[in-house]
């Protein structure tokens, strides 16, 4: 994806994030915070047959965080719970995982060759900016404890979310 259309995807999502708010029924809600940026989010899932049938989120953070969160729920809203799992390893490889490791062990998908993250590319170039690697993925750690129905409050603090 083109850097600027990558910086103006990112810009779109901050200032107007789609599926932010409450979601009445919520069958799952977790919190997540990243204390080395201010970033706070609450993700809500309502689950039926094993997958995602509403999700929403709230909070407030810089606009990485916010951004990952309005296009993290847009990419899985109506996804099996195994095909948002799936999809959060893929993200979290592609902004986690070391350049020098190019191409990928044969055993470990190659994120950005997949196809599968769609927009989400948008969050490729995060990478060479360790720091903010944490607030693109403090939602995806959140949505996978909603998913659990842990009700629990995640820290980028106890995440190993960094390039190496």
């Amino acid at each position: 994806m083109d850097d600027a259309i990558a910086r103006d995807l990112i810009e779109d999502h901050s200032r107007r994030p789609r599926f932010f708010g409450a979601l009445p029924g919520a069958t799952g809600t977790a919190e997540g915070i990243n204390p080395g940026c201010g970033d706070r989010v609450r993700v809500h899932v309502r689950l039926q047959a094993a997958a995602i049938a509403d999700i929403r989120f709230d909070g407030e953070g810089c606009s990485i965080s916010q951004a990952s969160a309005s296009l993290m729920a847009e990419a899985v809203n109506g996804l099996t719970v195994a095909a948002a799992e799936e999809l959060h390893q893929k993200f979290h490889e592609l902004l986690t995982r070391p350049d020098h490791l190019s191409p990928p062990p044969a055993d470990t998908p190659d994120p950005e060759a997949d196809d599968d993250l769609g927009k989400l590319m948008a969050f490729a170039g995060v990478k060479k900016f360790p720091i903010r690697v944490k607030c693109a993925t403090l939602c995806w750690h959140t949505l996978s404890a909603a998913l659990r129905s842990e009700g629990k409050t995640v820290s980028t603090e106890s995440l190993t979310d960094r390039v190496d």
